[in-house]
């Protein structure tokens, strides 16, 4: 790779160059934040999008600008997708079969942050039900559609530094509910769901990466109280550097790590790996650090029991 990218990169500075045409690529999450500027740059590039949403109505108001500043006149399709609900994830995971046609990418961007605790349709804690089942039912579902020398793109969080999952008491049943603890849980999932797919499909020539976008001010933080937001903020700026104050990424900024794993990475470089800034991460298990991946995130053992939990608690085996 002649480029170099860091945390102030955007997607413009990532794909500068870069022709997607003849790609295809799925995205999750298309209708406010990360998931509209993802689908934006990639089909700006000349790549053939279809966006996932809850609320297609919403999706197709946000999107606008994707199609304006499309390479090609038919860039971008909507697919309705409610990652809280079984079956519609199953629905548009048919839809999308039933079409066939073959993806470049799957980048999993949509989710849920720091909710009060609630429950799925199917009856799954929010957070780890939204973020990690529900893309883990979808992906898997369409993984033949996945063609040699595509990937997946899961978006992580530096939050999974707030927890590891709990493979004996995933829906809080018996563990007292945070709203933290919930959303560290399903960020390493979705951390280990990169690793154990990765492990799985890429003889096939099809890899897996997560990913964290960085601390950014999106729809994703609507859960959270001034103060909240406050206290998170103050606890990030304690752990950075002597020298380096904290400062909020951008929305191009937060979706440059997205694109580059996904399209600018040398495949081996980020498969079954987690990244920050456009870069690999560093493994960092200290408490006050504030960037690096924990461990267990990336533990091999502990991807494959997530995975066999998640097949027994969805009731599909893949």
């Amino acid at each position: 790779m002649s480029k170099t990218f860091g945390a102030t990169s955007t997607t413009d500075d990532v794909l500068d160059g870069v022709d997607l045409s003849g790609k295809r690529i799925l995205v999750t999450g298309v209708s406010a934040g990360l998931g509209v500027e993802t689908a934006r740059a990639l089909a700006a590039r000349g790549a053939q999008v279809v966006g996932a949403a809850r609320d297609l109505k919403k999706a197709q108001a946000a999107t606008q600008a994707v199609r304006e500043q499309a390479a090609n006149g038919r860039s971008l399709d909507l697919i309705e997708l409610d990652l809280a609900s079984l079956k519609s994830v199953r629905a548009a995971a048919d839809r999308l079969l039933a079409d066939g046609r073959p993806f470049d990418l799957v980048i999993a961007n949509a989710g849920v942050m720091a909710c009060p605790f609630g429950k799925t349709e199917d009856g799954f804690e929010t957070q780890f039900g939204t973020n990690h089942l529900g893309h883990f039912v979808l992906v898997n579902r369409i993984a033949s559609l996945l063609k040699p020398g595509s990937r997946v793109v899961s978006l992580a969080s530096s939050g999974h530094r707030f927890s590891d999952v709990d493979l004996d008491d995933p829906n809080f049943e018996t563990t007292p509910y945070t709203e933290f603890g919930a959303y560290g849980r399903s960020k390493t999932a979705n951390i280990l769901f990169a690793v154990e797919f990765d492990r799985r499909h890429r003889d096939r020539g099809v890899r897996a990466v997560a990913v964290h976008p960085g601390v950014i001010q999106t729809e994703l933080s609507r859960h959270m109280t001034p103060e909240t937001t406050k206290a998170l903020v103050d606890s990030i700026s304690a752990g950075q550097p002597a020298g380096q104050p904290f400062s909020w990424k951008t929305i191009p900024q937060g979706a440059a790590t997205s694109v580059w794993a996904g399209v600018v990475a040398e495949a081996d470089q980020v498969g079954g790996l987690y990244c920050e800034d456009c870069r690999l991460a560093e493994p960092s298990d200290d408490p006050n650090a504030r960037s690096g991946v924990r461990a267990y995130a990336l533990d091999p053992a502990n991807a494959k029991a997530l995975w066999e939990m998640s097949e027994r608690m969805v009731g599909e085996t893949f």
